[in-house]
């Protein structure tokens, strides 16, 4: 059974107080009648969501009891989110409140399912605040060490490396450079629960001619200058990890050799004859499409297959909502050894980040990190101090819930009007509102000005 979540209703009324307790039987009900006892509530639950009935009788040391109560809720608990209540003829006040910090604001009469969705909002946000707050404090959300994913996308990711990295499958990681491969495949190899060491080859960064002594080792005298019997990679991470970087460069004489040795699990040093059996995880990565290297003859069918028993793709930074900002913040603690005094993003340099496509990843972001360190004055990292422009259709913070808000009511109720060829009772009909709450919405967003509309 779910625990239902606090709500602490402020509100002298007695029968009000009935109606909300009953209607709102979704959360856990408080109700307090005065500041006094708002207060010793909200000290005691701790709710996320409060709502605020700005007509409470006047306080005897302030002028109106329902402003000076919001203060006194926000100053005791800022991350609070406060929905006020009012009457018709107090739109003045709520004003006021929201200017104040209030969350929102809804206007008596009361339609419990208006306040309910409001309330959900506010909900919502609150927790999305919270996990931002717990991220920024080192809390990790992340399950897999050395990766932050916040988004949907990249959860997923993590999830399924877990459930894998029991298993001694061999992984294959797909996706653009400087997406952080390497780092998921050190994760893999600590899930994995192997006593053995993590070692990496990056195909790409190695000389063909040297690449089979690096990966298979080789004995004393096997070629002038081997002075002395030298492990490869491989065997050095025998009861461990090994990791293939960029798999896709692997020189097709090569392919042969590594596809005998995941067949057999037994390799071969150059000049030498005993087949030495090794026991290693292989985990292999690359940026590029192994499926059109097999078909111009690139890369072998068979070997895609042994090292690709589960493929698992990595999506591009651009493609991970929110998650560019939170590793922004994530290096700028660790170059500041945990955060202390560590500068903070100002708001353009947020937009700029969301904004930005990072064709360099991970990679790219760090280092713009890296040089806005340098350059930033005043504990605060700019837009300019990442060489990142604010985009032109973004002046403000990228997350402004009433924004979105405001600009999906417009779109939705143009394409109602336009749905019933600008009458306004049809379309009041089908969106669920009376007639003067669509016309007074209309004229928030001046589609009054721009359509001829019929009443009826």
């Amino acid at each position: 059974m779910t625990e239902k979540r606090a709500l602490l209703v402020i509100e002298d009324d007695p029968g009000l107080q009935k109606q909300l307790k009953w209607s709102l039987g979704d959360y856990e009900v408080s109700i307090a009648e005065d500041m006094g006892s708002a207060l010793a509530k909200l000290k005691k639950i701790e709710p996320a969501v409060v709502t605020l009935d700005l007509g409470l009788p006047p306080d005897p040391a302030n002028a109106t009891a329902g402003l000076a109560l919001l203060d006194s809720l926000l100053q005791a608990r800022p991350v609070t989110k406060v929905i006020v209540v009012t009457g018709n003829n107090e739109r003045e006040n709520a004003i006021k409140a929201i200017s104040k910090g209030a969350y929102d604001f809804y206007q008596k009469p009361i339609e419990i399912d208006d306040l309910k969705l409001i309330i959900d909002r506010a909900y919502r946000l609150f927790d999305l605040e919270e996990e931002n707050r717990k991220l920024q404090h080192g809390i990790a959300y992340e399950p897999l060490v050395g990766v932050i994913a916040c988004s949907e996308v990249m959860q997923a990711v993590t999830r399924t490396i877990e459930k894998v990295a029991p298993s001694s499958i061999s992984v294959m990681l797909l996706g653009e450079s400087g997406t952080g491969k390497e780092v998921l495949a050190k994760a893999l190899h600590g899930l994995s629960g192997r006593k053995g060491r993590f070692v990496a080859v990056n195909c790409a960064a190695i000389p063909e001619t040297l690449l089979e002594s690096e990966l298979f080792g080789y004995e004393k005298g096997a070629f002038t200058g081997a002075v002395k019997q030298t492990l490869g990679k491989i065997e050095y991470a025998d009861g461990g990890t090994f990791f293939l970087d960029e798999i896709g460069d692997l020189p097709t004489s090569l392919q042969t050799k590594l596809l005998r040795f995941l067949q057999e699990r037994v390799i071969e040093r150059i000049g030498g004859r005993a087949e030495i059996p090794v026991d290693v995880r292989i985990i292999c990565a690359t940026h590029q499409n192994l499926d059109e290297l097999i078909k111009v003859g690139e890369f072998r069918s068979d070997l895609f297959y042994r090292v690709s028993e589960m493929s698992i793709e990595i999506p591009p930074l651009r493609s991970r909502n929110g998650d560019a900002v939170v590793i922004a913040s994530a290096l700028i603690d660790k170059q500041f050894e945990g955060g202390r005094n560590a500068p903070q993003l100002s708001d353009d340099a947020i937009v700029a980040i969301e904004g930005y496509e990072w064709p360099g990843n991970i990679r790219e972001l760090e280092n713009r990190v890296k040089r806005a360190l340098i350059m930033s004055e005043n504990g605060r990292i700019s837009a300019e101090d990442l060489q990142l422009e604010v985009p032109k259709n973004q002046a403000s913070f990228p997350f402004n819930l009433k924004s979105i808000r405001e600009k999906t009511e417009k779109e939705v109720i143009n394409r109602a009007i336009g749905y019933t060829d600008n009458n306004i009772s049809k379309s009041a009909e089908l969106l669920g509102v009376t007639r003067p709450t669509l016309y007074s919405l209309m004229h928030k967003y001046g589609i009054m000005e721009t359509k001829n509309v019929e009443g009826e």
